[in-house]
């Protein structure tokens, strides 16, 4: 199945109506029947549709697919596609089951009530076979929703699962286009989706690492997460009213010296929490930008090797389009009010300071700082060594440009700024070029900086 053209999400639900080998069931709950209703608006509707439902009452929908603790749920969307497929097969695959394609589309949205303020989301997800007779696939995703009224988010929900379905069967075959598609005729601004996976024996080829950086690199979300075992996580599952220890970087390669920033930053942010409390997880942040290479795009290898040593030293990963800490600050807040602490070395620091990144802000530099500072943040500052001079080069004695000297002392006195001490100063002896250049030519010192799961991360 191969289909080149961009149709309207109309001829798309058409398009699949009059697919004679296509055969599947709806099941939505809480934004109406929005996708279903696609497929009745076209001709030939009983070429695709066997049933839809919408189990809106809690307690129906615990009838039919067992009880939950959350109603809009990655664990409820896959309760919902093993019920409705397992009908599905089991009624209809005696009868079709030889020439016919079976699916299931499901969804679980939270959608704007009336006099409701809160968090707009859903989980949508598809499970299809790939030829007729053959074992059921999954791909599921997670979606926020940005407009403000309820009749346009079911609108926005409705155009999605027909892209969801639609490119499940003929877009599947290039990640990228399937990703983009996923957002035809939805404009920037009305949906995220910061979440995709795909499951299945027909898709153990694809690494689901790497739906996340595209989401990321299609502009789909501001940012993507996995865990240390590689497992593709919707952000707010996994950090939800946890402390949180950032640390940006390339990673090329992970070091030493990255671990040992996280060590001594993690000393001092643990010690300021209370009793009792979460101790938070550490978050490595790659930005988009270190991922480019001169060019050519963005170097899906080098991203992976770097991912897999990080996961390996047990740290979650996050991809990000936020090249300002503010921004990746705000991202890090929709999904904990617990303290953030964000590690960065002399170098960064010195680059918060520079007009670059908030010429687009009315406030300038004063309303950069002020959303970075907005939610518990604290930046933990490793230290550098000049070369040169053999100075240590501290938060303490750090020279900030002079026009900002007085701000940053306010910084250092309300401890916005913590002075982190360096377990090691031998580590500070070379740079990641410096090892990179030492590998190239044959020079085994770079080995003593680079801890043996960041081996694979250097080039």
């Amino acid at each position: 199945m191969s289909k080149a053209t961009a149709l309207s999400t109309y001829e798309k639900a058409l398009a699949l109506n009059l697919d004679e080998e296509i055969y599947g069931t709806f099941a939505e709950i809480g934004a109406g029947q929005e996708v279903a209703n696609w497929f009745f608006r076209a001709s030939g509707t009983a070429g695709t549709v066997a049933k839809t439902i919408s189990a809106y009452d809690m307690t129906m929908s615990d009838a039919i697919y067992g009880g939950a603790q959350r109603y809009v749920s990655r664990q409820r969307l896959a309760a919902m596609l093993d019920h409705e497929f397992g009908i599905l097969r089991e009624r209809l695959g005696p009868k079709r089951g030889d020439h016919t394609v079976f699916f299931s589309f499901c969804n679980t949205v939270r959608a704007r009530g009336y006099q409701d303020s809160g968090e707009c989301h859903g989980w949508l997800g598809i499970r299809l076979q790939l030829r007729p007779g053959g074992e059921p696939n999954d791909i599921m995703l997670h979606v926020r929703l940005l407009d403000e009224e309820n009749v346009d988010q079911m609108e926005a929900i409705g155009i999605l699962g027909v892209n969801l379905i639609y490119a499940a069967f003929y877009q599947r075959d290039s990640l990228e286009t399937f990703v983009k598609a996923l957002v035809d005729h939805l404009p920037g601004g009305r949906v995220e989706v910061d979440m995709l996976r795909y499951f299945g024996p027909d898709f153990s080829f694809v690494d689901n690492r790497l739906c996340s950086l595209q989401l990321v690199q299609s502009g789909l979300t501001a940012a993507a997460m996995f865990q240390p075992d590689g497992e593709v996580v919707q952000p707010a599952e996994a950090l939800y009213r946890r402390p949180l220890m950032l640390l940006r970087g390339s990673f090329h390669p992970v070091t030493k010296l990255h671990l040992d920033m996280l060590e001594q930053a993690r000393r001092l942010f643990r010690g300021g929490l209370s009793a009792g409390e979460d101790e938070g997880i550490d978050l490595c942040e790659i930005t988009m930008h270190n991922l480019l290479r001169d060019g050519e795009g963005v170097d899906h290898l080098a991203f992976l090797d770097r991912a897999d040593a990080l996961q390996a030293l047990g740290k979650h990963v996050l991809i990000s389009g936020c090249p300002e800490f503010y921004r990746v600050v705000g991202v890090l807040s929709r999904y904990t009010a617990e303290p953030v602490g964000v590690i960065l070395s002399i170098g960064l620091l010195n680059e918060l300071f520079k007009p670059k990144w908030s010429t687009h802000l009315e406030g300038g530099m004063l309303e950069s700082f002020g959303r970075l500072f907005k939610n518990k943040v604290r930046l933990y500052v490793y230290p550098w060594k000049n070369r040169k001079s053999g100075e240590l080069v501290t938060a303490r004695n750090f020279q900030a440009p002079e026009e900002y000297r007085h701000l940053y002392q306010h910084f250092l006195d309300r401890g916005l700024v913590v002075d982190v001490p360096c377990g090691e100063e031998s580590l500070l002896e070379f740079t990641s070029r410096d090892l990179e250049r030492m590998k190239e030519s044959g020079d085994e010192r770079w080995r003593n900086f680079v801890p043996d799961a960041g081996v694979g991360s250097i080039g």
